[in-house]
């Protein structure tokens, strides 16, 4: 597969980068819909990556490594992506009703600086659609669901989107993470504020409860957040997340910065939120800060920057406890997840043996 993705890649990089997005995932989806085929190669692919196993919110995950959201919004490509061997795939952001999102073009290639910018603005088909994809999937992967809220949703009735989006996605989503993010809908950060985050919390963990005692399942809820928060405002809202009872944090969206060494790229200048290797540095900060301003073992799932193994064993260091890809893998291709559980597996039998 790593072979196959770097001989595609010149090709697909002539495209728009959203309609190689498309076509790529379309093509995952088909294999993933070709059962008997897709099975054989899950099956040839998965038997040559080491079994990393990791229990993180009472889940257990087969290895560190997952898809981030944002690759694949609609869960359309579900059996296609678990055939690669994440230990998880988290889908979306999906929001409650259907919305298109914002005009094209709205995805970037900083090809040189092996990074991405994007403005979607959460398009998404709807939770309705979103659900009878996921419905269809045959193989097992441990699935994470993104939940966003409408465009057109003020703030204030934020809390019921996501409030609809959890009764939905609470029976068959693994995990769940709230969305409070995005640069890209207009808004959105703002309920990452102390207050409104307190309250929203409440009211997310006061609905986790009913849905678990009705469904006899507890799913865990996740928060992710922003790698632009100011470093003292780190602290204080590690500290209303685990205060209410969060089951992890994901750390990071991406930042609306701009590294001075990108203005050599023209679409640099592009709004929205920038991911890939220049993320790296802003979300290992991020996590090392989160990691200081949590218990031991709180789960925290580091994304944003992660290209290659040394990039991984850097979120890892930072106090990361699983990881996700997104951009690394639309430059490096399936070979990444090997490479990083590869250098992961190494690193483990060289402490196993100065232990």
């Amino acid at each position: 597969m790593a072979g196959l993705y770097s001989l595609l890649r010149p090709l697909l990089f002539q495209l728009e980068p959203e309609t190689a997005h498309r076509l790529t995932l379309g093509a995952i989806g088909l294999l993933g819909r070709i059962h008997p085929i897709n099975q054989y190669l899950a099956d040839a692919w998965r038997g040559s990556l080491p079994a990393i196993p990791v229990e993180a919110m009472g889940l257990c995950f087969p290895n560190p490594v997952g898809l981030a959201a944002g690759l694949d919004k609609h869960a359309q490509a579900v059996d296609g992506l678990a055939s690669l061997g994440f230990g998880f795939l988290e889908l979306g952001t999906v929001t409650p009703l259907p919305q298109t999102g914002n005009p094209r073009p709205r995805m970037f290639r900083l090809a040189g600086a092996q990074a991405l910018i994007n403005r979607m603005g959460f398009n998404s088909e709807g939770l309705n659609h979103f659900l009878h994809r996921l419905g269809q999937q045959r193989q097992q992967a441990v699935i994470g669901i993104n939940l966003g809220r409408n465009a057109t949703t003020d703030n204030d009735d934020a809390w019921r989107d996501y409030l609809t989006g959890l009764r939905a996605v609470y029976r068959i989503a693994d995990y769940v993470t709230i969305n409070i993010s995005s640069p890209n809908t207009k808004g959105l950060r703002d309920l990452q504020e102390r207050e409104t985050l307190d309250g929203l919390l409440q009211r997310l963990k006061d609905e986790q409860a009913q849905l678990a005692d009705l469904h006899g399942k507890y799913t865990p809820i996740a928060v992710k957040i922003s790698p632009d928060l100011d470093t003292d405002a780190i602290g204080p809202m590690a500290e209303v997340l685990v205060g209410r009872g969060i089951d992890g944090i994901v750390a990071s969206n991406t930042t609306t910065s701009r590294p001075l060494d990108l203005k050599m790229y023209p679409k640099a200048a592009e709004t929205g939120g920038l991911s890939g290797a220049p993320l790296a540095t802003l979300s290992h900060r991020l996590i090392t800060e989160l990691r200081q301003h949590t218990p031991s073992g709180f789960p925290l799932i580091g994304v944003g920057g992660i290209m290659d193994a040394a990039s991984a064993q850097a979120a890892f260091s930072a106090g990361a406890t699983l990881i996700q890809v997104y951009s690394g893998l639309i430059y490096r291709g399936p070979g990444l997840l090997r490479d990083i559980l590869k250098a992961l597996e190494a690193a483990a039998s060289t402490d196993s043996a100065r232990a």
